[in-house]
């Protein structure tokens, strides 16, 4: 606005006492009582002449108290809340100590010189939002042509069941971009030359090759990795490995864990990081210096992702195929009998809670319980005693009949599958092995395949016997689905009534349902390659 006037206010409490005296004298100081209520501030960009609809734009006071909930993530403010394409705003998350005051004046209607004001402090600000970044750009799904815009909002946002037409309508391309920028705040960007560049020389010193540094610092594990098709095995480790253990290694309990590990890959040459983790207690960041120095890491082939005793090749071992690496999957279809929400393990990742990067200040420590907290010090801490638990889980690695997997995604040793059944499709081959193959090692071919069949028809049991509607509604499926073959000409009145009833039936059921999901669920398919480049 050009014509705007800034507005001061020129207020100054000059004495704050907890005084009895109730005498009011002109310009005199005047006692306040001061509440303990905790209010959080939204500096709002804009002139707000509708509350309701300015809480709209900010998601509502369920989305705000989210947001307040984590202090790492930014307030969103989007402009048009009804519009899927709308580029939002974000403001950051300060701490302040301001107060509200409420200042009410009344004045008599026959002597406007006769005022009289009340003072009131309702509470502090403890949260500020404020929106510092830019707006950036803004994507309306509009399409131009011969100078007219054409709106596309009808044409390519679903708000009902919609014909087979609406599908096969011709529409002209409309591809926004999901995010315009990953930072909404401007920054300088010195240009300068690059410190891990290196001049090439040689032949090949006249092609053009760029060179693009590291954007953090190498971090330097020395761990050893052996790919399947690599001739021999190391058999000691490498220099930089122990003198790295030896950094940290500075407690009694560290040297514990060194000779508990070393007699963990003599009784078993092949351990994965799960196991090792189950199996002793040491903090994570230690283990990773510490693993170098005992074995090696297996990149491909049947025993990829493991960790093997130095000298020790499982190519040519026989034995060894009881140590193999089974990658399981959790299959969640109709296919199988129930779909993925019926699922009691939660997976890590979901589309539906995607957040762009801008929404997240990573600047600020994430929230964590006092678990996290024992578990994320770093290996010189003085936090790391004998007394954290880092251990994991015996399901981390196990598998037995009649329980659930922790994650929909599992890296499982043959050996570590305590189920008789999976043993003897294991075991048909022992004494007749020949032939190490990269993809079944020395197993059957075809045994991974089996052994996923047979684990994923067990964790159907525990589903169905966990929530029992789900083996219901396969029946009705079925019912309907012979109904229809073998009746063909049942009318469509008798069908709407087997319909209307079994709807009532799922309304009953889903009035009973209670089930939850577990908790502390996250991906295990993981790999500990980025650890230690």
């Amino acid at each position: 606005m050009a014509d705007c006037r800034e507005l001061k206010l020129d207020f100054t409490l000059k004495e704050l006492t907890l005084s009895s005296q109730s005498e009011d004298v002109p310009g005199s100081s005047s006692t306040v009582a001061l509440r303990s209520n905790k209010f959080v501030c939204v500096e709002y960009p804009a002139v707000v002449t509708n509350v309701d609809k300015m809480l709209e734009t900010l998601g509502g006071e369920e989305k705000l108290s989210k947001t307040f909930a984590y202090s790492n993530r930014r307030l969103e403010l989007r402009f048009r809340p009804q519009d899927p394409f709308c580029h939002s705003l974000c403001g950051n998350r300060f701490s302040s100590s301001n107060l509200i005051l409420r200042v009410r004046r009344r004045v008599r209607k026959n002597n406007p010189k006769d005022a009289e004001i009340h003072m009131d402090i309702l509470g502090v600000i403890g949260t500020t939002y404020k929106f510092q970044g830019m707006a950036d750009f803004q994507c309306l799904a509009m399409h131009s042509e011969g100078g007219k815009n054409t709106s596309l909002y009808d044409k390519i946002i679903l708000r009902k069941v919609e014909s087979q037409a609406f599908f096969e309508q011709d529409l002209p391309y409309f591809l926004p971009p999901a995010i315009f920028s990953r930072l909404d705040t401007p920054v300088d960007y010195f240009y300068r030359p690059d410190i891990h560049q290196k001049p090439i020389t040689g032949k090949r010193s006249s092609n053009n090759i760029n060179l693009i540094g590291l954007n953090r610092t190498r971090r330097r594990h020395n761990a050893i990795f052996v790919s399947f098709t690599e001739p021999s095995v190391p058999t000691k480790c490498l220099e930089g490995a122990i003198t790295n253990w030896e950094q940290v290694c500075q407690k009694d309990h560290d040297k514990q864990a060194e000779e508990q590990l070393r007699k963990m890959f003599e009784s078993r040459p092949i351990w994965s990081r799960n196991a090792v983790k189950a199996n002793i207690n040491i903090q994570p960041d230690k283990l990773k210096l510490l693993l170098p120095v005992v074995a090696y890491y297996m990149v491909t082939g049947p025993w990829r992702s493991l960790w093997v005793r130095f000298g020790y090749d499982p190519r040519k071992m026989k034995d060894s195929k009881k140590y193999q690496l089974l990658d399981f999957r959790i299959r969640c279809s109709t296919k199988h009998g129930y779909s993925s929400s019926d699922m009691p393990v939660k997976p890590k990742r979901s589309a539906l809670n995607y957040n762009l990067p801008i929404t997240v200040n990573k600047t600020v420590p994430q929230p964590a319980s006092l678990m996290e907290l024992t578990t994320q010090e770093g290996p010189s801490t003085s936090r790391d005693t004998a007394s954290s638990i880092y251990q994991l889980k015996e399901s981390s690695y196990i598998f037995r009949e009649g329980m659930l997997p922790p994650h929909r995604q599992m890296f499982y040793q043959l050996c570590d599958l305590d189920v008789e059944s999976i043993r003897q499709v294991v075991d048909q081959n022992t004494g007749e092995e020949q032939v190490c193959e990269e993809r079944d090692g020395w197993c059957v071919p075809g045994t991974k395949d089996k052994l996923r069949d047979m684990i994923s028809g067990m964790i159907k049991k525990v589903v169905r016997g966990q929530k029992p509607a789900l083996l219901v509604h396969s029946q009705k499926r079925r019912r309907r689905g012979l109904l229809s073959l073998t009746h063909p000409e049942v009318g469509d009145k008798a069908k709407e009534d087997i319909q209307e009833e079994e709807d009532k039936e799922d309304e009953e059921e889903d009035e009973d349902d209670d089930f939850q999901l577990s908790e502390e669920s996250e991906n295990e398919m993981e790999t500990e390659i980025l650890d230690y480049i």
